[in-house]
Parts: structure tokens; sequence; C-alpha cells
């Protein structure tokens, strides 16, 4: 009976031997895959910060006005004045069109007496 149990653990171990190697080699695999994604995301970052350098330099307004004045003749920009805004008051909003009520219901309050 002794030599079934020594088997046995002998298995046991084994098995948890091989089950640990597997287990160590996934975690290392996982590790290199979230270093990798951690390398993009900083590459990713450091793009993103450049084309936002890029767009802000690109949208400078003098570059803009300039580039307006030399493609007036197909585009026809104006330059934006004051005088071309309007108040709030003054936009006209759609009228919200209401339900129609099908059954109406009156209601009505009853004086409800103070018991006090």
């Amino acid at each position: 009976m002794r030599s079934i149990a020594y088997v046995l653990a002998a298995l046991a171990v084994f098995g948890l031997a091989f089950w640990a190697y597997r287990e160590n080699y996934a975690t290392q695999r996982v590790l290199g895959e979230t270093r990798q994604l951690q390398r993009d995301i900083g590459a990713a970052q450091v793009r993103l910060s450049v084309l936002r350098a890029e767009w802000a330099y690109l949208n400078r307004p003098n570059r803009l006005r300039e580039l307006a004045d030399i493609n007036f003749d197909r585009l026809g920009l104006l330059p934006l004045r004051p005088d071309q805004f309007g108040r709030v008051d003054e936009v006209s909003y759609p009228m919200v069109d209401l339900l129609p009520l099908m059954n109406p219901i009156d209601i009505s309050t009853l004086a409800v007496e103070d018991p006090l």
C-alpha cells in the first residue's frame, strides 16, 4: 500500500512541476507582451505629441490669414468681423409640437379637513 502512495505522490509532484513549468513560461510570455505594449503606447504618445505640435504650427493665425489671401480668388474667404455675429435672443428656435391630448381627465381637489 505504501508503494502505491509513493507512486501517487511522485506522479503528483511531476504533475505539479509540469504545471508550474508551463505557468512560468506563460507568465514570461505575457510579461514580454506587456512590455511590448508599453513600448508601443510610449511610441504612440510621442507620435501624438509631434502631431499636436504640427497641428498647432499649421493652424497659426498668420499662416491661415496668408493662405486665405493667396487663395482669395478660388475661395472668397473674408476675415471675421464682430458685426457678422448675432445675439442669442435673435436666434429663432423651431417650435416644439406638443402631442395632442386624446382623453383629458378633469382633476379637482377636495379640501381635506385637518384632523387636529
